[in-house]
């Protein structure tokens, strides 16, 4: 685990935080974990529905994009709009307290608009991947 402030790369805070450990970070790249929690948004308290981990992904995508800015000197993003380009999930409910390893790639950019790919794991299980594209909502003399 590296030692990085979440919170100083990406907007979210709690309750919708849900990367809690920076594994591995490049320009293009990332590697991020999350436990998943009885608060976490889609919860049943017991279980989660498997359709946040969009939102891991795209989570982890900021940290990625957020730690390349700063490297550059250029300012924290203020947002993104998202799309789901395609996704599958391969499992239908995940309990409180598994530990999920999420891992992107920037597929390719151009300007404020980048697709990414994700790729979400327990233990050795992918329970999900995904495609993102998403469009940066602030230019960089914000």
């Amino acid at each position: 685990m590296l030692n990085i402030d979440i919170e100083s790369y990406i907007p979210h805070r709690d309750p919708i935080r849900l990367i809690s450990e920076v594994l591995e970070i490049e320009d293009e790249k990332g590697v991020t974990a999350a436990t998943v929690k009885a608060d976490w948004p889609l919860c049943d308290g017991r279980e989660i529905n498997p359709l946040i981990l969009v939102e891991t992904v795209a989570q982890t995508a900021a940290l990625v994009e957020g730690h390349k800015r700063k490297r550059e000197g250029k300012t924290g993003t203020k947002g993104w709009l998202v799309g789901i380009k395609n996704a599958e999930f391969n499992v239908a409910r995940i309990p409180v307290d598994t530990r999920l390893v999420i891992s992107v790639k920037n597929m390719y950019s151009f300007d404020n608009y980048g697709v990414i790919e994700g790729i979400v794991k327990s233990g050795e299980k992918v329970v999900a991947t995904m495609v993102l594209q998403a469009l940066r909502m602030n230019n960089d003399d914000d």
